[in-house]
């Protein structure tokens, strides 16, 4: 039962258990590779978002930097300057009472526009602050070059003894990194600095953008990429932001993987709603298990993926076997937390090639993202080489609309007609970078790429490509894709069974095992699978 103020965290492993038990070498290393599917979801019940004292003592719930690119390729035309002035004074005067902040100019290196010289490393908002903020903002002139790894370290030692649950970093540019080598600090030393330390929203104005270089930016520091088309968009989308930030029901959320002996964890990545990949971080007490931290979340649901490996000798054929235990944890910031039980992840060696040879719909769905993002960047690069390139691009193209349709996925269909010839420009609202417009409606298009396009085109276009959506729940009373097997609870959303620990080796499986999954292969009593 839920109670007032508490937030529920809900997982769901989903999976296709079946994994061949040939001799070793027979299938080659991705035949011993189970790929699970972690649904995570957070609901706040309709709570205010954070409370006003984090964990036990008074303090901020955000502290932000606002980093407004100031490099001399904003005065061309100088609508994009003013657009980033005007979102940045809205974003500031969104900010409740008691928030730390700071504004930052970034060029071939970074200075503290607000609070001004002389005063602390952050400003707590206010009505005054609030004011003192829009004036310096006003008066910023443009000029320089741009070093993005400079503008990022100040904002870290800027949030460095900041105490608030949430660090965030809202960074704007509108061009490329092309000064690094001059730089102070490079932008990979400073994102090496920075990972773990704030979530950082990095976004694209203008016509000279580069998507590889935001998305890279915040893969790195588990943020999201975007752009606006027309600089009078910045301002609602730095609104939308800030309101999305200070809705933050969870600041930080822990995923803990226990493997069995003779389990190995390769990886785990985020693959809704963005690819990110997740650094691990090993549980203290000389525990087996290993956390990978994700942060800031509203009321949403993330997919991750997890990629586990085994070694099948002497394994039962036919019967669940646990490959590892999941957990959510969440660090105390000051708000009840309801988390769900442990889940298994479950193995069945199998030597019928069939059973073996079946992928669950999570996993396929983000290989299908794979290749159609890996299409985008070969009809881009193919694009580049101008007429030369021209059967290459349209050929990556069709690829990639073929895929995305497959997908279902109405808003990358949208971004792709975009480019194409004869395909439309999507519908009214559709920023082509993965937020709005449905795609529908548009002409079939040629599986051309239109003539006349221009790189910032493209540029949208990686950006929505990097983006992903679960797939469209069943229809109420539909039968599911696969029939459930033995199991089958403890893979879905559905309660499962429990776990279950095995006296002598401590293996934990699932709680009906007939033998222990571990080292010792004990009977353990249960039903039979």
């Amino acid at each position: 039962m839920t109670v007032p103020g508490q937030i529920e965290v809900t997982l769901a492993v989903g999976q296709q258990k079946e994994l061949p038990a040939a001799p070793p070498g027979a299938a080659g290393p991705a035949g011993r590779e189970m790929h699970a599917i972690l649904e995570i979801g957070v609901r706040s019940h309709g709570g205010p978002g954070l409370p006003a004292a984090p964990g036990h003592g008074a303090g901020p719930v955000l502290a932000e930097v606002l980093i407004v690119d100031t490099s001399r390729s904003m005065l061309h035309p100088a609508a994009k300057l003013h657009a980033a002035k005007d979102a940045t004074v809205a974003a500031v005067r969104l900010l409740p009472d008691g928030t730390a902040f700071a504004v930052l100019s970034g060029r071939f290196d970074a200075t503290v526009v607000h609070p001004g010289p002389g005063r602390a490393p952050m400003a707590v908002a206010g009505s005054g602050e609030r004011d003192a903020a829009e004036r310096a903002v006003r008066i910023l002139d443009a000029d320089g070059g741009t070093a993005i790894g400079t503008w990022l370290d100040l904002a870290r030692r800027l949030l460095k003894q900041q105490p608030a649950p949430v660090k965030h970093v809202s960074l704007l540019t509108d061009g490329r990194n092309e000064h690094d080598h001059r730089a102070a600090m490079s932008l990979e030393n400073a994102l090496d600095a920075c990972e773990g330390r704030f979530v950082c929203d990095a976004w694209g104005i203008g016509d000279d953008w580069d998507a590889e270089l935001l998305l890279g930016i915040t893969r790195r520091l588990h943020g999201r990429a975007g752009a606006v088309r027309d600089e009078s968009e910045l301002r609602a989308a730095y609104e939308e932001l800030v309101q999305g930030l200070l809705g933050t029901a969870v600041p930080e959320l822990r995923i803990r993987l226990t493997p069995t002996p003779g389990t190995v964890i390769r990886r785990v990545t985020q693959v809704v709603p963005n690819e990110q990949e997740l650094p691990a971080v090993p549980v203290g007490s000389g525990g087996r298990g290993t956390e990978y931290v994700t942060r800031a979340w509203g009321d949403e649901v993330r997919h991750f993926q997890a990629v586990l490996s085994a070694d099948p000798t002497g394994r039962e054929t036919g019967e669940d076997l646990q490959l590892a235990a999941v957990e959510v944890v969440v660090p105390d910031f000051g708000r009840p937390v309801r988390l769900p039980a442990p889940r298994p992840v479950l193995v069945r060696w199998t030597d019928n090639p069939l059973d073996a040879s079946r992928q669950h719909p999570g996993v396929r769905r983000h290989e299908l993202y794979q290749q159609a993002s890996a299409a985008v960047a070969e009809a881009y690069r193919a694009w580049l080489c101008g007429t030369d390139g021209r059967v290459a691009a349209d050929h990556a193209l069709t690829r990639a609309l073929a895929l995305a349709g497959e997908l279902g996925d109405p808003h990358l269909l949208g971004a792709l007609r975009r480019i194409e010839d004869g395909g439309g420009t999507g519908d009214a609202g559709d920023t082509g970078d993965g937020e709005g417009g449905s795609g529908r409606g548009l002409g079939p298009g040629t599986g051309r790429v239109r003539a006349g396009l221009k790189d910032v085109d493209w540029q949208h276009l990686i950006l929505s490509s990097a983006m992903t959506t679960p797939p469209e729940p069943p229809a109420p009373g539909s039968p599911p894709a696969t029939p459930p097997g033995p199991g089958a609870a403890a893979e879905g959303g559905g309660e499962p069974g429990g776990l279950i620990e095995c006296p002598d080796c401590k293996w934990l499986g699932p709680a009906g095992s007939a033998y222990c999954g571990g080292d010792c292969g004990r009977p353990l009593g249960g039903s039979p699978a």
